[in-house]
């Protein structure tokens, strides 16, 4: 493994683009200071050049090399959640971000994954790598790095394979540059512990202009058409469906209940909110693998959190 980190390093350095595990989804990385080289990750991914991507460090003292003027907010967080599922968005320094990560914006976000060879990867190369999904612009995010070779085929150089993602959801996005942090997308630290940590409310603004990653209102999205349901609608929404030829899944909690027909295709239920988390772009993904027409989700209970998550990037994939 130190020999593909060694491999991994080098590609970095020379321009040329690596994927690596995180706790959260497959980064598809690039040296954050090499103009060309971020370029080429765009034109990899067939991301659009005004939609910002993450910068990832190896530890959180590195906040203040990347950025200017970092409140104290960003430190207390920094502080409280890194290594973790936590992006800070600062005032970027141009010297160590070009404006491609960024889409042209003076804000960068920043975060240290909580993934030992992302880490190992990081602390290696130095700098900041700058990481979108491991995946084609729009799609599913990668949770193996199976499904990360499956999306991006020889347009990387290294692979690194860390196992399944623990979290399985994107990172949350804090905005922390105006006078109230704002979190620009949920995903695995929720609203009460950001809010626990800095001492006060923050605001959610995770619709609008594309200020953060995967905000786009159509995004994550299996070929599959994906409706969100009510556990008592499950039945009867797979019985009509099925009776007009279409091939039918569900995906829903254990404690759903379900009593859909014998045609319809199960996918495997998640324990809890964290859980569905954990398998939910796996599940996207088998939708697919079985050739489904139509997969419908009932979302776990709660509104913070992983349950939060899951429901912001279910809607998005049935927008």
């Amino acid at each position: 493994m130190v020999d593909d980190v060694e491999r991994a390093v080098a590609a970095l350095r020379a321009g040329e683009l690596v994927v690596f595990p995180t706790e959260t989804v497959y980064g598809l990385g690039a040296d954050a200071a090499n103009a060309r080289a971020v370029q080429r990750l765009f034109a990899v991914k067939g991301r659009p050049a005004d939609h910002p991507v993450i910068v990832h460090v190896a530890r959180a003292s590195q906040l203040g090399e990347l950025a200017r003027d970092v409140p104290d907010d960003a430190h207390a967080l920094a502080v409280a959640c890194w290594p973790g599922p936590l992006t800070l968005v600062v005032r970027r320094d141009p010297a160590r971000v070009v404006a491609e990560v960024t889409g042209g914006r003076e804000t960068v976000g920043i975060r240290v994954p909580d993934h030992p060879l992302a880490l190992a990867l990081l602390d290696a190369f130095g700098g900041g790598v700058a990481a979108p999904s491991a995946n084609r612009f729009g799609r599913v995010s990668p949770t193996t790095a199976a499904h990360a070779r499956a999306d991006l085929g020889d347009d990387v150089r290294v692979v690194l394979d860390g196992g399944a993602c623990r979290v399985g959801v994107e990172s949350t996005i804090v905005d922390v540059t105006g006078t109230v942090p704002a979190i620009l997308r949920v995903g695995g630290v929720s609203r009460a512990t950001v809010e626990q940590v800095i001492g006060r409310a923050c605001v959610l603004h995770t619709s609008g202009e594309v200020a953060a990653p995967g905000t786009l209102a159509s995004h994550y999205a299996p070929r599959a058409h994906v409706e969100v349901v009510e556990a008592a609608g499950v039945a009867e929404r797979a019985r009509s469906l099925a009776g007009a030829g279409r091939r039918v899944g569900v995906l829903a909690p254990v404690d759903a209940e379900l009593s859909e027909p014998e045609a319809v295709v199960v996918l495997g239920a998640p324990r809890d909110a964290e859980d569905f988390a954990h398998v939910l772009y796996a599940r996207l993904r088998e939708a697919d693998e079985r050739e489904l027409d139509v997969l419908l989700v009932v979302l776990p209970a709660g509104d913070d959190g992983p349950a939060a998550a899951v429901a912001d990037r279910v809607r998005r994939a049935a927008h």
